[in-house]
């Protein structure tokens, strides 16, 4: 009597821990799924939150509407924050459009950035807390102030893109080209996130008892995932290519000096870009009132030096309204350490502080001459002066004149300008003549131009591979991100006019060059290693609902909603023990 009354405890015992050791199970689980519902539905507690059971849908009728607004705000944040992402080259561009109808100077790029980087983090937040809601068989349902933030992101994206599409249509060229650089990380991030959502589609599909829904869940995500397996037979990119088939790094011109280190067109600027070892100088020239040509991009005189202190009431006068002895008053460097035109300037030595302070506009002849000294090539853009300005009809002779006096090598001279061209090639037979737009090979021969200065979304390896082969070289502007250089130095371009220097010249490679043969690897292995992680978990989701007991879910303890519990079942079935 006693063995066998022993025996049942330990019976007993043996089936209470098994319970126990279930209900542990669940309720150590039920943290995981408090936070999730708690931070996607503001439901922290457990009789607020339902199951869904075999056969059911995931969420009511207006959580299904609604759902695709996620859907699409996540996909629209994504588009933007990764076009403006790679529109960072031009970000300077950017802000100083602002500028000019501002009238304050204000790193506007790097605020948008960050906005949108914040708002496709939170929605991003919310698309993975309804995934893995999903995969935990919760229904969902997205709180009120939720779903404003989605309205408002997907309003911000739409917004956005709208307008960035006719302000700024060029950028869509930029990533365009920057796909030939990032397509194949793409592809794997892509695969990488079907794989994930093979977990909730998987289990959904297979607890759905018709076929009809079981298609609808199951036929778009295997439609979307052959598609990725296939893109890789449309992708191209020249930085695919074989062994040895690399041409030599570009030369490097300085974009009005070294505008990141310096104030812009200052003699600071181009010994700096002297100093970096840069290939050549760009700038832009002006004629002043009483004839001296002078280095300065923009119309008026505001954004770079201080005319709104020497000269307040004309401020917004035509730079080259201006007599040089006027011109030489200004300061064109206090600026440069106030208004901080790049975001990624970095601090300057106190050395280079003060030798910015005490910058002033730069004379055209005093720049050809430091040119000639270090035996650096130079290109500017040419400015005719305005209406009723004395030397507005003789201002390509003056300009000759001063690079005559100025003693440089004809041949370190890239002349741009397009105007009375014959006549400087009779005056001034050594230039290197140069085109700023594409032409038949022919008539570029025929005006004996022997370099094209193009803007780099007209970047064509075939165009510059044609070119080459007439002994025209090609020069892109203005490129200053590594993986937009990278691209160019694939394509084959001669040279780039930069603002950065001083970090593209310690590239020594492309950052992204493979072999057609690696490329191939790669774009297979991840094909197969994402097609077996698929099956294997499509096979575990069907393996479960058909009830195998080594992966069977059945034996839980289900205790919410008070819907089933076995822990009492398993109690109620335990023999009673005899005394």
């Amino acid at each position: 009597m006693d063995s066998s009354s022993a025996s049942l405890k330990k019976l007993k015992f043996g089936k209470l821990k098994v319970v126990r050791r279930r209900l542990l199970q669940r309720y150590e689980h039920q943290p995981f799924i408090s936070c999730l519902a708690g931070l996607y539905s503001c439901r922290w507690k457990r009789y607020q939150r339902r199951r869904t059971e075999p056969g059911q849908c995931c969420c009511k009728m207006w959580e299904c509407v609604f759902f695709p607004f996620l859907v699409g705000a996540f996909c629209l944040s994504l588009v933007f924050l990764y076009m403006w992402g790679e529109a960072k080259n031009d970000y300077n561009n950017f802000d100083w459009y602002n500028y000019g109808n501002i009238g304050h100077w204000f790193l506007w790029s790097v605020l948008l950035l960050i906005l949108a980087a914040v708002l496709f983090t939170y929605i991003t937040l919310l698309l993975v807390l309804a995934v893995c809601l999903l995969s935990e068989s919760q229904q969902l349902y997205l709180h009120w102030s939720h779903k404003i933030g989605t309205f408002l992101v997907l309003g911000f994206s739409i917004a956005a893109i709208s307008v960035f599409s006719k302000l700024w249509r060029i950028r869509w060229k930029t990533v365009r080209l920057s796909f030939q650089v990032t397509a194949p990380y793409l592809h794997i991030g892509a695969i990488a996130a079907m794989v994930l959502l093979s977990w909730p589609v998987a289990l959904h599909a297979f607890r759905t008892n018709k076929k009809v829904i079981q298609a609808i869940i199951i036929g778009p995500y295997l439609a979307i995932l052959v598609l990725l397996f296939l893109i890789p037979l449309g992708m191209y990119s020249p930085c695919i290519r074989e062994v040895g088939t690399l041409g030599p790094k570009p030369a490097l011109i300085g974009h009005r000096g070294a505008p990141m280190l310096a104030p812009e067109n200052t003699e600071m600027s181009f010994q700096k870009t002297i100093e970096h070892g840069g290939d050549g100088l760009e700038t832009d020239v002006t004629i002043s009132y009483d004839g001296i040509p002078f280095l300065m991009h923009d119309s008026n005189l505001q954004r770079t030096t201080n005319i709104r202190e020497v000269f307040p009431s004309n401020s917004t006068q035509n730079a080259a309204l201006f007599s040089w002895d006027a011109l030489e008053q200004l300061n064109a460097g206090k600026w440069f350490l106030k208004d901080t035109p790049f975001s990624c300037m970095g601090s300057l030595s106190s050395a280079d502080q003060k030798l910015a302070m005490n910058q002033s506009i730069y004379k055209l002849s005093h720049f050809l001459r430091l040119a000639d000294s270090a035996n650096k090539l130079v290109i500017f853009d040419l400015y005719r002066p305005p209406e009723k300005h004395p030397y507005r009809n003789t201002w390509i002779n003056i300009t000759l004149e001063v690079i005559r006096d100025s003693g440089i090598n004809p041949h370190l001279v890239l002349w741009l300008d397009n105007t009375m061209r014959s006549f400087v090639q009779a005056v001034a037979p050594g230039f290197q003549h140069t085109m700023a737009s594409k032409a038949p090979v022919d008539q570029l021969l025929r005006d004996n131009v022997v370099k094209l200065n193009l803007v780099y979304s007209a970047m064509s390896s075939e165009d510059i591979r044609k070119y080459a082969q007439a002994n025209i070289t090609t020069n892109l502007y203005v490129i200053s991100e590594p993986w937009l250089f990278s691209l160019a130095w694939c394509v084959g371009v001669h040279s780039v006019t930069t603002n950065a220097v001083h970090f593209l010249k310690d590239i020594n490679r492309p950052l992204f060059l493979m072999t057609p043969k690696e490329y191939r690897i790669m774009w297979l292995l991840t094909d197969v290693i994402a097609a077996l992680l698929i099956s294997f978990i499509f096979a575990l989701h069907w393996w479960r609902e058909k009830g195998f007991s080594c992966c069977s879910d059945d034996s839980g303890v289900v205790l919410e909603n008070g819907t089933y519990n076995k822990f009492r079942t398993e109690l109620n079935d335990l023999p009673t023990v005899v005394a």
